[in-house]
């Protein structure tokens, strides 16, 4: 995305007055300045979902509310790193059947388009492009670099394979494909934007291009690409397509991406969008017969480890929860803004609106019982052995943590400092817990106490929080990424053990009943009974930080700093009777409470209404 203040942004498409929404028509071009459907010209009015950040379940639902809302087109945003997360591993299944949900939306009478990167951005680790690229020392991403474009090769094959057919001229709904995202903040290799665009055409990808850019000379002469239409994000005001037009006048201009809201960080306080403003802007783009697309319509879940990182004077990760404060809420709920839309575009529409569908009620959910417990460190894999520590990318994983340990000679006590770490470590001394370091905070060293006798084991764990996903600095191993010293001295000779905590690492996991740990890293297994299924959201403000699984699905991250202290749950995920939880956390050694709330917040405590 291109951000007002330093902050990223996304999406695009356009909005449809008098013409029909759904996937009737056979065919779609860019053609003097503007979009043709059927060679009748056509505003692309759209809304974003991200397919791989909404449980597959909820699909039909999410894309109902769309053309309910009055659009005719919904854009997506697609995960190569989702798709292709160990080299030349691929899987298009779930939520990442893409082609799945490009016929769901069709049967919603929605148009498609399609935004496949290879980056995205979009608040995504990495902005969707896949970790493994980074077990290249000096691989370079989103340029010419030949090791890139092999992979960017086999990308664009898989993907065209399942999209191609779905195309308007065979009678599928997408209209139009972006190329790249957002080049024009970063780079300025049109060559490079020329490649990716040869390359889906020699895979059968037929249908016009776009672009998307901020609406300023340097981005839109670098972002650009000759014939494909030149989406802005965001564009709100005439001297925006202004501008562009400097840059073309046989292309449509149209505004990629209109925010309703806004991310969140991780310990900033929720982001809240300006309704009014965003209506004003809106009501012009209507008014003007410009085609826009709503980043986002619905925003989900970073469910797992998937949320990225945002980096300006410091590092930023993002929350779990993407609810963006959109018009549709992270659980389906409509809000205000939502009908306030509805309402505007109705007065553009040929037919009465469908009314949107129900959405079933959430549920409250009472304190978990927690049973048992299970220690990090007495259920590790076997190390990996190196003379200095090294990323997690060079291990061959992706995301989670890794536990770094080394025996102490010379020095045993006074600064340990890590260069660099990323993201977060918990640090023990012979088993002792003695500090957390925090690179959101710039905190890469801390104090090893003297002892008696001295001390003689080191053992640092580090979270990866994802991986910066805006801006020029991309490149963004995890792990420690170069070396650890103490009191200036590089400490040498180190076992490294990825955990990953997928379902191999927690099948690893010995559960039992027991007093507390001395030291914290604990799994906690607990059960909860429900009659009925339904959304809800797991309460986790009496614990630190660390991470929730349900029935073996990954819930993602929380943490005390908040603001997000309640994971939304799905109820899709959920089965009537006997649940099972694993609660993660870094620091306690005793469970909290945890239960389950049917909103995100402002709720009264004691269970729920």
């Amino acid at each position: 995305m291109v951000r007002p203040r330093s902050v990223l942004v996304l999406i695009l498409v356009v909005a449809a007055a008098a013409a029909s929404a759904g996937s009737g028509g056979t065919s779609f071009q860019v053609s003097g300045g503007e979009f043709l459907l059927d060679g009748k010209p056509f505003q692309m009015m759209s809304g974003e979902l991200h397919p791989q950040r909404i449980p597959r379940e909820y699909w039909k639902t999410r894309l109902a509310q769309v053309r309910a809302m009055g659009l005719n087109t919904v854009s997506l945003y697609v995960f190569w790193n989702a798709l292709e997360s160990q080299q030349g591993v691929w899987d298009f299944t779930g939520s990442n059947d893409i082609a799945a949900f490009i016929r769901e939306a069709q049967a919603a009478g929605l148009y498609v388009f399609l935004r496949p990167g290879p980056y995205a951005c979009a608040e995504w680790d990495f902005g969707g492009l896949p970790a493994w690229l980074l077990r290249i020392p000096d691989i370079k991403v989103r340029c010419r670099d030949n090791r890139y474009m092999a992979a960017v090769r086999d990308y664009v094959r898989m993907l065209a394979a399942n999209i191609r057919d779905l195309q308007i001229s065979n009678g599928g709904p997408v209209l139009l494909l972006q190329i790249e995202n957002e080049y024009g903040s970063y780079g300025n290799d049109r060559e490079y934007l020329s490649q990716l665009a040869s390359l889906w055409r020699s895979e059968g990808i037929t249908v016009p291009f776009s672009t998307a850019d901020g609406a300023t000379p340097a981005m839109l002469e670098a972002g650009t690409l000759p014939g494909a239409a030149i989406g802005l994000d965001p564009g709100t005001e005439p001297k925006h397509f202004a501008e562009a037009r400097k840059i073309s006048n046989d292309v449509p201009v149209f505004c990629s991406e209109l925010y309703p809201g806004w991310l969140t960080h991780w310990g900033e306080p929720w982001a809240k969008g300006d309704s009014a403003e965003f209506l004003r802007s809106l009501r012009w783009l209507v008014d003007n017969r410009k085609s826009f697309s709503l980043y986002v319509a619905h925003g989900g879940t970073n469910f797992g480890f998937t949320a990225g990182a945002n980096y300006s004077d410091h590092y930023e990760p993002t929350m779990t929860s993407y609810d963006y404060d959109a018009p549709i809420s992270e659980s389906g709920e409509l809000r205000p803004l939502y009908y306030a839309i509805r309402n505007l575009l109705a007065k553009h529409q040929d037919a009465e609106l469908p009314a949107p569908p129900a959405v079933a009620p959430a549920i409250a959910v009472a304190p978990v019982r927690f049973e048992a417990r299970a220690l990090l460190f007495d259920s590790l894999p076997p190390p990996v052995r190196s003379a200095q520590p090294r990323p997690m990318e060079m291990l061959g994983q992706t995301s989670g943590f890794v536990l770094y340990a080394t025996t102490l000679v010379g020095h045993r006590s006074g600064t340990l400092a890590v260069t660099d770490l990323h993201d977060y470590a918990t640090v023990f001394v012979d088993g002792r817990y003695v500090g957390a370091m925090d690179r959101r905070l710039n905190q890469q060293s801390l104090e090893i106490p003297a002892a008696t006798p001295p001390a003689s084991r080191l053992e640092i764990l580090v979270e990866a929080m994802g991986r910066i996903n805006y801006g020029q600095r991309l490149v963004d191993r995890k792990g420690i990424t170069d070396r650890v010293t103490l009191n200036g001295m590089t400490l040498m000779n180190w076992e490294m053990t990825p955990l990953p905590m997928g379902s191999s690492d927690l099948g690893r996991l010995s559960f039992r009943p027991g007093p507390a740990p001395a030291r914290p890293s604990v799994f906690f297994r607990g059960t909860f009974d429900i009659p009925a299924t339904g959304d809800t959201f797991l309460d986790l403000s009496g614990w630190e930080k660390g991470v929730v699984w349900v029935n073996g699905k990954n819930l993602g991250r929380y943490w005390k700093i908040g603001p997000q202290q309640r994971l939304f749950l799905p109820g899709a995920w959920l089965r009537i009777g006997r649940n099972e939880i694993i609660v993660f956390d870094l620091h306690r050694t005793e469970p909290a409470d945890v239960r389950g709330f049917r909103t995100m917040n402002d709720e009264p405590a004691g269970g729920g209404r």
